[in-house]
């Protein structure tokens, strides 16, 4: 006999199902998949099909191909020895820098921008302390607008994917099987080539699909600190759309790009799905340095990661506060000084225009964006949990659809809006829709763990006692559910927050977020505009940890990296 769940007690047994599906599946039908098709009328238009466009979008491919693979080359190269560190070793502060090497990943590419900025860039500090010490009057090092700022930001966003894919297998390895190995007569490195490398190979495959998958869709990085010499996919969508009005040929490159993403995300879950290794308790395998070798190894990394994740977000908050006597045409030491001025010009329209947004506007409009992300992933997500937490045949079906919006990058659903939603882009709230569409596949991941984790033998019990369906609800699932909502609403709340590709296409001028306003500021000449979106940054970043946060905090254990 089936076992009745809380909405069974409301509707038909054949009916739950179609139910708990028909809002998710018809938000995506709207937004995801009917943008989609109109892409593909557009790219396939005899218009578009011409040598010229199809030459443009080869060389930008050819290229998004060949940073996102030396992308991910520099990634692994520093992400595989992270994770050999975290997984094998304990010294003083683990998780404290495990923590941080966490935090870029969930930053927005803006505070990136700027965080790079504030430490490489003219304005940053490495190149004020050159001038400073060799009485230069021009930045020595020229980082923003270069192939290595691109690829030193994109190493600074992924590591903890590796870090977290192949450190946590290799943490789980048995060391039975080592220990046999070495008793059969392996030395180390045949053990590590025979034995340890073969069993981390998959963890490895996936976390370089899961890499090149987030280098080839990067966009803000691109666009912030490339610029206009380095144009992939991402950047080629947006120059044509906006700057040029070229939708056609920007719906062809979108085309191309959803194509290649769709390959490498099957790719990646079928790798994943393989990725099966014989575990033991963590516990095990890890100790501290003991041989010459060993220290040398824990205390080169610690200072490396140290290096490569503190130093971009310590110079964010510094150059946020400091006061610069930076005339370029004058020779002679540069004078700095504490203050609150770019704070404080945060609300003050200083030229007095009737078109400028205060920033404090924009967070505002960010923080009810975000608001209205929340509610939309949770009303959403909730519905669909519920059915992927006991999946039949129709879950096994309609699951990879909820993870196709994965595979779209957040330019190319901005680009779909407004091919298919062209005259309502004047309205608003486009844009919480657009960060739902990106939130939602992450809310319904968080949510379907603790939904299957609830006991059917606990919600009987309750109402053989007497509770109402709702009353089973809110004594028996929400207790168990309360970490994970906040968790995924979270989640929600520092995509939207942050979101910066999607909303460039769908933000109205009067109506801009953070990241957009951060944008402005640093694309305009001046001090007081690059400390504003300096101060801008910083509060973004101090958010944006926060939720991360409470994230972590709210993880249910057991619960997969990504």
């Amino acid at each position: 006999m089936r076992r009745k769940s809380n909405l069974r007690a409301f509707v038909p047994l054949w009916l739950d199902r179609p139910l708990l599906w028909f809002f998710p599946l018809s938000f995506l039908l709207i937004l995801f998949f009917y943008p989609f098709f109109r892409i593909l009328a557009y790219s396939f238009n005899v218009n578009t099909l011409t040598a010229d466009n199809l030459n443009f979008a080869a060389s930008v491919l050819l290229f998004t191909f060949y940073q996102a693979i030396l992308s991910t080359l520099l990634t692994l190269v520093i992400g595989f020895p992270s994770a050999y560190l975290f997984a094998r070793f304990d010294f003083p502060g683990k998780s404290i820098l495990r923590a941080l090497t966490a935090v870029p990943f969930m930053l927005p590419t803006v505070v990136v921008a700027a965080g790079f900025s504030a430490l490489l860039g003219p304005r940053g500090w490495i190149n004020l302390t050159l001038m400073n010490s060799f009485g230069l009057s021009a930045p020595p090092i020229q980082f923003i607008g270069t192939l290595g700022a691109i690829l030193l930001a994109h190493v600074f966003y992924n590591t903890t994917i590796v870090t977290r894919l192949v450190g946590n297998t290799l943490s789980r390895l048995d060391p039975k099987l080592e220990h046999a190995a070495r008793s059969l007569g392996a030395n180390g490195p045949r053990v590590w080539w025979s034995v340890t490398l073969p069993l981390l190979r998959p963890s490895m495959l996936a976390a370089s699909l899961l890499v090149f998958l987030f280098d080839f869709t990067s966009f803000g990085v691109i666009l912030l600190l490339g610029g206009p010499r380095f144009s992939t996919l991402e950047v080629a969508i947006y120059t044509q759309a906006l700057q040029f009005l070229n939708l056609p040929l920007a719906a062809l490159l979108a085309f191309i790009q959803l194509l290649c993403t769709l390959i490498f995300s099957i790719l990646y879950t079928r790798v994943v799905e393989r990725s099966v290794v014989q575990t033991a308790p963590r516990s095990l395998l890890t100790h501290k340095a003991k041989t010459g070798r060993e220290k040398i190894f824990v205390a080169s990394f610690i200072l490396l990661l140290s290096v490569l994740f503190i130093l971009p977000m310590l110079a964010l908050p510094l150059r946020s506060i400091s006061r610069l006597d930076a005339d370029r045409a004058q020779l002679g030491p540069i004078q700095t000084g504490l203050t609150l001025d770019y704070y404080s010009a945060l609300f003050i329209n200083a030229r007095g225009s009737i078109f400028y947004v205060p920033p404090f506007d924009a967070a505002l409009n960010s923080l009810i964006y975000a608001g209205a992300t929340i509610v939309l992933s949770l009303l959403l997500g909730f519905p669909a949990a519920s059915a992927l937490a006991k999946p039949g045949r129709l879950e096994k079906i309609l699951d990879p659809i909820l993870i196709l919006p994965l595979g779209a990058s957040a330019v190319t659903l901005g680009l779909g809006f407004i091919i298919s939603f062209g005259r309502l882009l004047t309205y608003p709230w486009l844009v919480p829709l657009a960060h739902t569409l990106v939130a939602l596949p992450f809310v319904i991941r968080i949510l379907q763990p603790a939904l299957a984790s609830i006991p059917d033998r606990l919600r009987q019990a309750a109402a053989s006692l007497g509770a109402s369906p709702f009353r089973v609800w809110q004594n028996v699932d929400w207790p168990i559910l309360r970490r994970a909502t906040l968790s995924a609403a979270m989640f929600a709340f520092t995509i939207s927050l942050g979101e910066f590709g999607a909303t460039s296409l769908l933000t109205r001028p009067d109506y801009p977020t953070i990241p957009i306003a951060i944008y402005r500021f640093l694309s305009q000449p001046g001090g007081l505009n690059y400390g504003q979106a300096m101060a801008m940054a910083t509060i973004l970043m101090a958010l944006t940890a926060a939720g991360i946060f409470v994230i972590e905090k709210m993880r249910l254990p057991g619960a997969g990296e990504f």
